[in-house]
């Protein structure tokens, strides 16, 4: 029988751990470490709501097995969710559909309009224009029981056309906000995140977010946009794991959603 884990405490909002970064050092020397199964699990048992990849197609961090062997193991969390981000004109369908052909957990998929040579993600869909060719996709993946999430820039009048082609959710890109982080532009940034949430929340459109999310800038994030399920973070709480362990890093992460709720933050 599969091990029976305990249920993740309740937070306001979900973090979702993005494991790339594990897989991207595991991948200079050819001796499996760090091992990206074993830094999921200790997310997990320390009260992370989910995990998320984002395997491109060159491999250069999560591989296509990496995928499957933490879809086995998210199995053994039922409460928890898996995510997988990518270019569903790409490779992100081929997971979608092998995963569901196995059986193994697949959650949520993340649609995100990178390149294949694109160094990380740096923008969202566009409407009209990105519309007629996703709405099938979005269609295949809901046959499939899974939940889609749209990476979008923080655009107020481009919720309800997210909405139109399907999606469950989406998630606002959240690096104009670290970029403006202590900066005198902060405040008009993240005005532009909150009119994006509220333009969600009026048509019970999903709000997810990330991108360069960090311990600093998390909790005013949360406090100031109402209303968002889910942060993927990977690549700051990774860097802070180098320091301070897996363990420790994902109570802290959740410390800092527990601070924007003690500030006066409501999830929607």
């Amino acid at each position: 029988m599969p091990p029976v884990h305990a249920p993740a405490p309740r937070h306001p909002t979900a973090l979702s751990v993005n494991v790339n970064k594990v897989a991207l050092l595991r991948n200079t020397r050819h001796l499996g470490i760090p091992d990206v199964l074993r830094a999921a699990q200790l997310c997990l048992e320390a009260g992370a709501q989910g995990i998320t990849v984002h395997p491109r197609p060159d491999e250069r961090h999560i591989r296509s097995d990496d995928v499957y062997e933490l879809a086995a193991l998210m199995k053994d969390w039922p409460d928890r969710e898996f995510n997988i981000e990518g270019n569903p004109f790409q490779n992100l369908m081929e997971f979608v559909r092998n995963l569901s052909a196995r059986g193994l957990p697949l959650h949520q998929c993340t649609f995100v309009p990178d390149s294949e040579a694109q160094f990380t993600s740096d923008h969202g869909w566009t409407f009209p224009d990105d519309a007629e060719r996703l709405a099938p996709l979005i269609e295949e993946a809901h046959d499939r029981g899974v939940r889609v999430s749209l990476f979008m820039d923080p655009v107020p009048e481009a919720m309800a056309a997210a909405q139109a082609v399907g999606a469950d959710r989406v998630e606002l890109y959240t690096e104009t906000y670290a970029r403006a982080w202590g900066t005198p532009d902060k405040d008009k940034v993240l005005k532009q995140f909150v009119q994006t949430g509220r333009a969600a929340a009026a048509i019970k459109l999903g709000v997810n977010a990330g991108h360069d999310l960090n311990r600093d800038n998390l909790p005013e994030f949360l406090y100031a946009v109402h209303g968002v399920l889910e942060v993927s973070i990977g690549h700051a709480l990774i860097a802070d794991a180098l320091e301070m362990g897996y363990s420790a890093t994902v109570r802290e992460y959740l410390r800092c959603i527990d601070q924007a709720f003690a500030l006066g933050y409501q999830p929607g």
